[in-house]
């Protein structure tokens, strides 16, 4: 078989597990669905991939490659700008990923059910993708915080952080049951990250002062 026809089918068999594992998760989407979905034979997967262990870790690894290249984290790394400013680009950002309704939305909801439901390969998706994020919000909040600021401490407010973003992904049926509005448009998820920015840069301040004036 010609590599060209090779790599098409394998890519093929990445998109539609996609499609299916983030519908139905790894336990449920099964091998002979994905193949379907392309009009391939159950053992190509096998064929490509080795197992359908291994084909889910690829997607996972795929769903998070293509997230970062549509929404770069390049101005949340950059240590020429200020803390705050960089607090701004990741919310704006990491915000815009997770809300994204276009194909890219299958990728959010595979991740989703990873997280919810973790696999084996949950370990490397953590250290390649995930832990590198915590890294960079750990230097921004750290310096927002301040030198008196101990690890555990950043380490809440990181998470409380990524909670008030999550909340428009994981209580999205809820939020458009009350006020759908909110995130109705690329202007509106704006406005809402920019919200999510104030206000997260209005805590950590308040709570570098309270932390400063204990010493």
């Amino acid at each position: 078989m010609p590599a060209l026809l090779t790599e098409l089918s394998r890519d093929r068999l990445l998109q539609a597990s996609v499609e299916v594992f983030a519908a139905k998760g790894f336990q449920n989407g099964t091998v002979r669905e994905i193949c379907s979905k392309v009009g391939a034979n159950v053992a190509s997967v096998n064929y490509y991939f080795g197992s359908k262990e291994k084909l889910y870790a690829e997607a996972l690894f795929f769903s998070f490659r293509q997230a970062e290249q549509r929404y770069p984290l390049t101005e949340a790394f950059d240590t020429s700008l200020t803390p705050q400013q960089r607090l701004n680009h990741f919310i704006r950002i990491f915000l815009n990923r997770i809300l994204d309704d276009s194909a890219l939305g299958h990728h959010g909801k595979l991740i989703a059910h990873e997280i919810t439901d973790p696999t084996k390969a949950l370990d490397d998706i953590v250290q390649t993708f995930i832990k590198p994020i915590f890294g960079l919000l750990s230097d921004i909040v750290g310096q927002l915080l301040g030198t008196v600021a101990d690890q555990k401490q950043v380490n809440r407010c990181i998470l409380g952080l990524l909670g008030q973003c999550l909340m428009f992904k994981h209580s999205r049926s809820v939020i458009d049951h009350l006020c759908a509005d909110l995130i109705a448009s690329p202007e509106d998820i704006q406005h809402c990250a920019e919200h999510i920015a104030q206000f997260s840069l209005l805590a950590l301040g308040g709570l570098a002062r309270q932390t400063a004036g204990e010493l």
